[in-house]
């Protein structure tokens, strides 16, 4: 039975708890999850590195591979896929990120990204400069200490996608892969059992590590077994514990 929780899967967010400040729509920091004990002159230094955004049309790069590394972008809105590209030209899927959480951070230790980051649709983001947010961290340990969970997230998703793939059935993967997408839409105050996948299938497979048509294969399977309802990319989970126990 899969244990309904999946860190491998999920960006470098780190959820929302009771010692985090969450913030109106329009409030020029909502797309970033910030801890609370700041004082209004710390969270003025955190609004003054982040006032500057950036649209990204669907389907347009966002930053590329070996790019120079020089800020952290939290999604405000839409989602992204991260890519890899092998050198004989496949892309390698290694990652699905939606509003709220940040990319970027596997740029930090060469001080160059290492991946191709794609909106899949219109998106925007709100850059933050590292350099920035690096001094804000040293004069402000609440931010520090919040930002190395970031970190520490995004290398625990990266460790745990190789369990993932290396221990699991295509059919035990795909039941993950949409429960975690179940719980990340939850915890956005959205539907858990019904949502609209940006990625397409050969892009799920893509990063699951299994073929476009195992993908449908493992879709019409879960269709007869009554586990979801599909149209589409419109998903409708029918029985989450069902998904659960594959």
């Amino acid at each position: 039975m899969l244990e309904i929780t999946y860190p491998w899967l999920v960006g470098p967010r780190v959820p929302p708890a009771s010692n985090t400040v969450s913030f109106a729509p329009d409030h020029p920091m909502r797309s970033m999850i910030v801890p609370r004990g700041l004082t209004a002159t710390d969270l003025d230094r955190l609004n003054s590195i982040t006032s500057s955004t950036r649209l990204v049309k669907d389907g347009t790069t966002l930053y590329r591979e070996n790019d120079s590394f020089r800020s952290i972008y939290f999604i405000r809105a839409g989602s992204f896929k991260t890519v890899v590209r092998h050198r004989d030209g496949p892309l390698q899927v290694t990652g699905f990120y939606f509003f709220d959480d940040a990319l970027g951070f596997e740029g930090i230790s060469t001080m160059h990204h290492n991946c191709e980051a794609v909106a899949l649709e219109d998106s925007s983001v709100r850059i933050v400069p590292f350099l920035q947010l690096e001094l804000l961290c040293r004069d402000v340990k609440a931010i520090q200490e919040h930002v190395h969970r970031m970190m520490s997230s995004e290398i625990a998703r990266e460790s745990a996608l190789m369990m993932l793939l290396g221990t699991m059935t295509a059919e035990q993967r795909l039941a993950a892969f949409l429960l975690n997408i179940s719980i990340r839409f939850k915890a956005r105050g959205y539907s858990p059992v019904e949502f609209n996948l940006r990625m397409s299938r050969e892009e799920i497979g893509c990063y699951l590590g299994i073929k476009l048509e195992t993908v449908s294969r493992m879709f019409s399977e879960f269709r007869r077994k009554r586990l979801v309802d599909t149209d589409g990319k419109q998903i409708h989970i029918l029985d989450l514990a069902g998904l659960g126990c594959i």
